[in-house]
């Protein structure tokens, strides 16, 4: 076997879990080979490099073995090798992940519940009055 197409190849070194999500993410153009956009019957030979981006990261890696059918992963992972910076680029994204949050993650609760809001509304009117703010030295009676 001498070419195979890429999304059968995609599909056989595990990058991706059934042959049409292999498909879709050709079409929606987060695939390149030797750094020109593909097809999915693009066909891809030893020696290629393909680079595909997932999650915002872009993995860049070369084909060692072609491959029709969806083996173990020992053996999928013997039909490419990562190029050095798709290596330190994922780990810099991974570091960048566990130390940088986005900052949408820590809402631990959304919307209040109807229950949460009505508990809302009674804190509102009974603790809080007119003031504007919180602070317990605040006397509404007393002027300035």
């Amino acid at each position: 076997m001498e070419r195979l197409r890429i999304d059968k190849w995609l599909w056989a070194a595990r990058f991706y879990k059934t042959r049409s999500l292999a498909t879709e993410e050709i079409d929606k153009g987060r695939v390149a080979v030797n750094g020109q956009p593909v097809k999915p019957a693009r066909e891809v030979k030893v020696g290629d490099t393909v680079a595909m981006r997932r999650e915002g990261v872009t993995r860049t890696v070369v084909v060692k073995g072609l491959s029709g059918v969806r083996g173990p992963a020992p053996v999928a992972q013997q039909l490419y090798e990562e190029t050095p910076g798709s290596v330190q680029e994922r780990e810099r994204a991974a570091d960048q992940r566990r130390y940088a949050r986005e900052p949408s993650l820590a809402i631990e609760h959304g919307r209040p519940t109807k229950r949460g809001r009505r508990e809302l509304d009674e804190v509102q009117r009974q603790g809080w009055g007119d003031r504007w703010s919180a602070s317990v030295d605040h006397d509404p009676s007393r002027k300035r």
